[in-house]
């Protein structure tokens, strides 16, 4: 790319940051201008200075997160990269929501800088595909990834977590990343020097969790004196034996003094819990410990499964074919009716489900582009069987297994009135959908398909609210 021409705008109210940046991209070849507040970078972008905006978070007078939507309202092709020292998960998130084109955390290296800028200055004319893009590069590099509305409450939950040092209970079913949540914790938060310990209480024989845990009596001193000065993940907490349960009671509580032999003192080590099991349906089969379970479940933190995050599924996907081409697999893009089709899928193996499905096709299939058929054949081949069936369930097995397990969850087991027309909605909305989206949003064509007269369908987009605009991608 030339960069003849091609002007940079830096905001940062750090004189060497300002420096350092200008010097590089001056070398590069680049015009650069540099201020370190933000009222300067808002009045050269209003004059129609600049083809990239870099800029700190916090600046002396106003936040990005503010000056940001003017800067899209004044300009709304000119790229933005915000930069940050205060590395959450929320200010990534945050930045993407508001339109910045990347996120790049501090102390950053020149090098991804200048990458991320290239990036910038060439991307694509398709505003969506670039934000699509640039989307799937950042989450690439984060633990956590969705911007859906129960993982912002998710990410609200850690932010507040992070400068404590509270034990954490995390909930959720198995592939939803619980071990993710409990690492970032860690490293976000006070110990993150510290080592992070696992131990996962499900994979480790029940004969051995107490020696792993508190140490043998060859001199070995265990997860548990490991973790001094770190944090100590107890995954699958749900699987831990009685007997163990009663040792980390008293070990937390301070009657038995686990001491590091290195230091002759108790392990100062934060616990973070994780279970798919419900604990207090366990603690009425006196299979765990009601006192054990208030020691941990200090700050509970729930993880939500991925079929109630669908929306999340489109940025997962990207950022999961990026992560495998980066691990050696062939590059692939996916097309929009694929992803519409991952939408539809239960995934009851949740995000860790939906990665290997992405490996897979990366590695058997030879096409470049991912389409609703390979992801069709794949969730087809994966469907498990009932007993004495051969192939995958059919549509109307699907259906009446979870209308079976609707109708279970209701009070009496009876559904309020209405059911009729829900169900049918339920139905109809996807199916719609879908056509749209493999006719390229052409109504007239997917009626045709449908066997419905063009004005009914027009009338059900309206009435079901159909997104249009998912079609025409």
């Amino acid at each position: 790319m030339s960069v003849a021409g091609k002007k940079i705008l830096i905001a940062d109210d750090d004189s060497s940051i300002r420096l350092v940046l200008s010097q590089s991209f001056t070398r590069l070849g680049y015009q650069v201008r540099a201020t370190g507040n933000a009222s300067t970078l808002l009045k050269w972008v209003s004059d129609g200075e600049g083809d990239l905006v870099i800029t700190d978070v916090m600046m002396p007078d106003e936040n990005v997160f503010d000056v940001l939507p003017r800067i899209r309202k004044e300009r709304p092709k000119l790229p933005v990269i915000v930069m940050s020292a205060q590395n959450t998960l929320l200010t990534a998130v945050n930045a993407a929501e508001i339109g910045a084109f990347d996120y790049v955390p501090k102390p950053f290296d020149l090098d991804d800088m200048t990458s991320v800028a290239r990036r910038a200055l060439s991307r694509p004319a398709d505003a969506e595909a670039s934000r699509a893009q640039a989307r799937a590069m950042r989450d690439e590099r984060l633990p956590l990834i969705g911007r859906s509305a129960p993982m912002q409450e998710v990410y609200r939950t850690i932010a507040r977590l992070v400068g404590a040092d509270l034990t954490v209970l995390i909930l959720g079913e198995s592939g939803t990343g619980k071990e993710l949540v409990a690492r970032a914790l860690h490293d976000m938060g006070r110990r993150k020097d510290g080592k992070f310990v696992v131990i996962n209480l499900a994979a480790t024989p029940r004969e051995r969790v107490e020696a792993e845990l508190f140490g043998r009596a060859d001199g070995d001193s265990g997860k548990l004196v490991e973790a001094d000065g770190g944090t100590l993940f107890l995954d699958e907490i749900g699987d831990m034996p009685l007997d163990a349960q009663t040792r980390l009671l008293r070990v937390i509580d301070g009657s038995e003094p686990a001491l590091n032999p290195k230091t002759g003192r108790r392990p100062n080590v934060r616990i973070i819990a994780a279970t798919n099991r419900d604990l207090r349906a366990l603690i009425q089969q006196g299979l765990f410990r009601e006192d054990l379970y208030f020691r941990l479940n200090v700050a509970p933190l729930r993880l939500p499964p991925l079929r109630d995050r669908a929306e999340d599924i489109p940025d997962l996907a990207r950022s999961f074919l990026l992560r495998a081409n980066r691990e050696g697999l062939p590059s692939k893009t996916i097309d929009q009716a694929a992803l519409e089709r991952l939408k539809l899928h239960a995934w009851p193996g949740n995000v860790r489900e939906l990665e290997n499905l992405i490996r897979r096709v990366c590695a058997l299939y030879a096409e470049e582009l991912i389409t609703a058929r390979i992801v069709e054949k794949e969730l087809a081949d994966q469907q498990p069987s009932q007993p004495g069936q051969e192939g995958p369930l059919t549509l109307a097995q699907i259906v009446e297994r979870h209308l079976g397990g609707y109708f279970a969850e209701q009070p009496d087991g009876v559904p309020p009135p209405g059911l009729y027309d829900r169900v049918l909605e339920e139905v109809e909305r996807p199916l719609i959908q879908l056509t749209l989206a493999a006719t390229r949003g052409n109504q007239v064509r997917a009626a045709e398909i449908l066997g419905l007269n063009r004005n009914t369908l027009r009338k059900k987009i309206q009435d079901l609210g159909v997104d249009l605009t998912r079609g025409r991608r």
